[in-house]
């Protein structure tokens, strides 16, 4: 949806909404505050503080260190190559996947209250800048506040495909450039010229209304902020690029110069980025500038903690830290995030907030999906019957977390199912009737298929009977003894 639709389809819903009574509290101002933080394509390795020494990431470290972190958090997959979009459906709805998919193909959650929905009419006060993705009247539902709300990707240039390249002269801190560089006039209805780079655009907006807004309020709020990073063009300042000297960047272990087949999603947006087959010189450029614009948004996130602080509300705030999926940049020979790859299927997630033990590691495998119940829980909040993923307070009470799932489930479209245990992952592609299976202990990078390997044969039988209860228990429609093809949707 381009933003001029998403702008005219937000101010329309805006009255159509605002009729609906708020649910009577008690006492909300005795309820905790959220301020959630979600990145585009952030993976699961791009913590400093956790698994990754390379990247400069201070703030996030901080949020490690005074909270919890899952360190095997997924989603669970999507019915369009525009990932975002079903992750985040799944985010705000509480719905799994094939449900959620047809919650999406509606255009809107109909009767079924979203996260921010069911918040709001607990008591909160609910704002949102940034990253939205969905429909405008599940927009306006949700939030009765809004600062700069984008509807998705933002373009730039053709000069940020096939780089780098003879001739192609691509600079992610020209400003001229379009992407994340906006001018902000456009952004905020008023005359300025101002170009502004997207996470200080939203950081500046939570800001505002952390500092003007927060303490003449006595309702409890939840605060959504949307970062378009990291996702592409990958722009930053020319500072946070000095912090990585191209020389300097590692190359994955799992680096190929292309994937070893078509999986259903080769040649896709994503995968232009950087020329065929791929080279270590393209994937650290590429990797610098991931890494710098990760950095550009920590400096972000920083600015806003600092602003909860200066707010006093941060001693009853839980400050919530995810992304809506990972990405590959170089790894298995891919750039995007249209695989079932572990790069790709995981992300951060962090919590810190009131009687949440600093440091706190938790291994257990969850889904991102389950924000919406752990924040009504977390709140005294009934969590609607329709959430089907539950609340993690449980995990972040326990000293030793009892395991939610036996498996996590992902799978792209037609393309692509897959099955991960904590040991070993069932990779599927229906349209080449070809698996993959990875000993994850043995092999973090997924490095080695053990498909024909007769040590395996069980496992992969094991693997694949716990893929087939799970897609009965979502709904997959896929018989996966005798794929056929599922005509994908054309609507992204």
């Amino acid at each position: 949806m381009n933003r001029r639709k998403f702008i005219g389809l937000s101010s329309t819903a805006f009255a159509a909404v605002q009729a609906r009574p708020a649910l009577a509290l008690s006492d909300p101002s005795s309820r905790p505050n959220f301020l959630f933080l979600i990145a585009d394509d952030l993976m699961f390795r791009t913590i400093n503080a956790i698994n990754n020494a390379e990247v400069h990431t201070p703030n996030l470290d901080s949020l490690v260190r005074s909270g919890a972190h899952f360190t095997h958090c997924f989603h669970q997959g999507s019915w369009t190559g525009a990932v975002c979009v079903a992750s985040r459906t799944m985010l705000n709805t509480g719905l799994s996947t094939f449900r959620a998919e047809q919650s999406d193909a509606a255009n809107q959650a109909g009767d079924k209250p979203c996260w921010g929905q069911t918040l709001r009419e607990a008591g909160y006060d609910t704002f949102i800048t940034g990253k939205w993705h969905l429909d405008a009247v599940t927009l306006q539902r949700s939030f009765s506040e809004q600062g700069p709300v984008a509807p998705g990707y933002l373009p730039s240039t053709p000069d940020m495909y096939h780089r780098p390249a003879p001739g192609n002269h691509w600079d992610p801190t020209n400003r001229q450039l379009l992407g994340h560089w906006l001018k902000k006039g456009i952004w905020l209805n008023r005359k300025d010229e101002t170009i502004q780079h997207s996470s200080a655009l939203y950081a500046d907006a939570a800001i505002d209304h952390l500092i003007r807004k927060v303490p003449t309020k006595t309702n409890p709020f939840f605060m959504y902020v949307g970062f378009n990073a990291p996702h592409d063009p990958r722009q930053a300042p020319q500072e946070y690029l000095d912090l990585y000297p191209p020389d300097k960047i590692a190359i994955p272990p799992n680096f190929l110069p292309e994937h070893p087949f078509d999986q259903g999603e080769h040649k896709t947006r994503d995968e232009i980025l950087a020329p065929f087959p791929r080279t270590e010189d393209a994937v650290r450029t590429h990797r610098r500038e991931y890494y710098a614009i990760i950095t550009h948004m920590d400096a972000q996130i920083g600015r806003i903690l600092d602003a909860l602080k200066a707010s006093g509300k941060a001693g009853n705030t839980y400050v919530i830290l995810t992304a809506d999926h990972g990405l590959a940049v170089g790894e298995h020979g891919l750039m995007g995030k249209q695989n079932q790859y572990e790069c790709s299927m995981r992300m951060p997630l962090l919590i810190s907030g009131p009687g949440i033990q600093p440091g706190k590691r938790i291994d257990e495998m969850v889904y991102q999906h389950s924000m919406y119940a752990t924040t009504c829980d977390l709140a005294g909040v009934a969590i609607p019957p329709h959430v089907e993923f539950p609340s993690l307070v449980p995990m972040l009470r326990a000293e030793k977390p009892a395991p939610l799932y036996d498996a996590m489930f992902g799978w792209l479209n037609t393309v692509q199912r897959s099955i991960r245990t904590q040991k070993h992952k069932l990779i599927f592609y229906p349209q080449l009737n070809r698996f993959q299976v990875f000993d994850l202990e043995r092999d973090p990078w997924e490095m080695h298929d053990l498909v024909d390997d007769p040590g395996y044969a069980q496992i992969k039988l094991n693997l694949i009977a716990t893929f087939k209860r799970h897609q009965k228990e979502l709904g997959d429609p896929m018989d996966i003894d005798h794929p056929r093809a599922i005509a994908p949707r054309q609507d992204l």
